[in-house]
């Protein structure tokens, strides 16, 4: 029986773009708030100043004294200290939310991204990447376009007030010209969501192009695919480069029908105001101050209806990060734990290549399983890795006694590691990619078994010598006996190493075939390799021909008895 998990409430909203939304805002919401408080005191203050000086020129031409002249420089003051501390602190508050909510959300597809999951969605891990970078960022943008959307609102409601009280045709002209303003813009808002919904798409895929591409580069070079690789590339960047314009000119549209319209406004106000007071409706007071909001009013105006825009760019990638988190794990986690130092048993399993194979390593033994063809050999790493989900394969893994369906991917991690041949390398140090998490306790060891105690001499900084992004700064054999040693320094109870030594030379692979033979000694240990080195060092080796094991034995005995295996092994 499968264990059933759980989803909270957290996960359960995060599978749709408006739930991603809706989840950064309600973890927000104090800094959000006090944010726009702030935001909207800037704002207010920034209002307040054209109408202090119309009613400074007012009362100055009513009262002369110096007294009022220096009640109104204090009033000015207080209105600039105003405007001065709560811009700097309402936006440090939301800039730190801003910061904080897209860190948190990086680590959450970043997880995501880590873990086994059944991707339908066709995202590959450049497009995982740039949902984790950028679309993360963009999403977290919401934290900061809501207050920014509240306080503009705020000055041009303030505004508003402010001119109705001088004249209600006044108030009433800004109040009907806002709401034709963002009825139009938000026409374009929508475009501008859909395109950039799009180019995401595109440029993502353009960067998973060039991760596909920077991983085969050796092959690439070997049989000169470069020109063809460079043509693919450049066909899905134009696409990426195409859409980017066509953002653009929305986006240019947009920004350029917003400042249009706002200087309608702005010049409506004005010219209204200029005749009211030439129709001696409104004071001279009054004008300077109808003159100065008009003039103040444009950026509040700008910035409110150019936040719309920006809700709609955070939706779309909102609704990027949904591909990831809301995609379904491989398996159901279970809480059953292996048996501590257990075995291996795969039982009757059938996927791929692979036709009802069955066979047991028993605890503490090193079996080598000599694979007759290689897909069969990825499908067998592919199930033990649970790359694939229990569901997609008939028969079952045991692990530690245990069904692999019924243990979490961590459990199941922690108990047995699986190596692929072509095991990834890290940009940092030797020592950090031996040992990723520093916990290690057999780092030396490790090194001393996989030989790569030649690499770790050449350097003046040993272990702690720089490592290249992809292990570029290294040969062939030196990245797989990196990785062969990250393997061995894990010390997990059931290690599966597959290839392990296709890209070094004889006596090199004669030298490590017997080292981890001593290291992994007492250790549950499968290789699937066809190096008659590591056969050799086997306790048992199994025969896998057309999806079966077809023979079994040691290799010396295997090789004086069958003489398809003596073909298929020997060199």
């Amino acid at each position: 029986m499968h264990a059933t998990s759980m989803s909270t409430p957290d996960e359960l909203r995060t599978r749709t773009g408006s739930g991603i939304l809706w989840t950064a805002v309600r973890r927000n919401k104090g800094a959000m708030a006090a944010g726009t408080v702030l935001m909207g005191m800037y704002q207010a203050g920034e209002t307040a100043f054209p109408i202090a000086l119309g009613l400074i020129v007012e009362h100055t031409m009513q009262d002369r004294g110096l007294g009022a002249l220096g009640l109104s420089i204090a009033a000015l003051a207080v209105i600039i200290t105003t405007v001065s501390f709560s811009w700097r602190f309402g936006m440090r508050i939301l800039q730190k939310a801003n910061t904080t909510e897209a860190h948190r959300w990086r680590v959450r597809v970043a997880a995501c991204g880590l873990q086994p999951v059944d991707r339908d969605t066709g995202l590959k891990s450049g497009e995982v990447l740039t949902i984790a970078t950028e679309d993360a960022d963009q999403t977290a943008d919401i934290v900061e376009v809501i207050p920014m959307l509240v306080s503009s609102l705020v000055a041009v409601l303030v505004a508003a007030v402010a001119l109705g009280m001088a004249d209600l045709r006044l108030g009433l002209l800004v109040i009907a010209g806002t709401v034709a303003i963002l009825s139009v813009l938000s026409v374009l808002s929508r475009r501008i969501g859909a395109s950039t919904r799009e180019q995401q798409a595109r440029v993502a895929r353009a960067g998973a192009k060039v991760a596909d591409l920077i991983g085969g580069l050796r092959p690439l070079h070997g049989f000169g695919g470069n020109h063809a690789a460079f043509l693919s590339y450049r066909g899905v960047s134009t696409e990426a480069k195409r859409q980017a314009f066509t953002v653009a000119k929305v986006g240019g549209a947009y920004a350029g029908a917003a400042l249009a319209l706002n200087a309608v406004l702005a010049a409506a106000v004005t010219l209204t105001a200029g005749w009211l007071a030439f129709d001696g409706r409104i004071t001279i007071g009054a004008l300077v101050m109808a003159v100065g909001l008009a003039q103040f009013i444009m950026e509040p105006l700008r910035l409110f209806s150019e936040m719309p825009k920006y809700v709609m760019i955070a939706r779309a990638s909102a609704e990027r990060m949904a591909l990831v988190l809301a995609a379904p794990p491989v398996m159901e986690p279970g809480r059953e734990q292996p048996s501590a130092g257990g075995g291996l048993e795969v039982d009757g399993v059938r996927y791929g290549e692979l036709r009802g194979l069955k066979f047991h390593v028993s605890a503490g033994e090193f079996v080598a399983i000599a694979a007759y063809q290689p897909r069969a050999a990825a499908d067998l790493a592919a199930v033990l890795a649970m790359r694939v989900p229990p569901g997609a394969y008939e028969g079952v893994v045991r692990v530690g006694g245990v069904e692999a369906a019924e243990l979490s991917v961590t459990d199941l991690r922690a108990h047995m590691l699986v190596n692929p041949y072509d095991g990834e390398i890290f940009a940092g140090t030797l020592r950090t990619n031996i040992d990723p998490s520093g916990t290690g306790r057999k780092v030396a060891e490790a090194v001393e078994a996989s030989l790569l105690t030649d690499v770790v001499a050449l350097h003046r900084e040993g272990l702690d010598h720089g490592v290249r992004d992809r292990g570029a700064n290294l040969s062939g054999g030196q990245r797989q006996r990196l990785s062969l040693a990250r393997a061995l320094a894990a010390d997990t109870d059931i290690l599966v190493l597959h290839d392990p030594t296709t890209a070094v030379d004889a006596v090199t692979e004669q030298l490590i075939a017997r080292n981890v033979a001593e290291l992994r000694r007492g250790r549950t240990t499968l290789v699937i390799t066809g190096s008659p080195a590591l056969l050799d060092a086997a306790d048992r080796v199994l025969v896998l021909d057309d999806g079966v094991v077809a023979a079994e034995g040691t290799h010396r005995g295997l090789l004086t008895a069958d003489e398809d295996y003596c073909l298929a092994v020997a060199r």
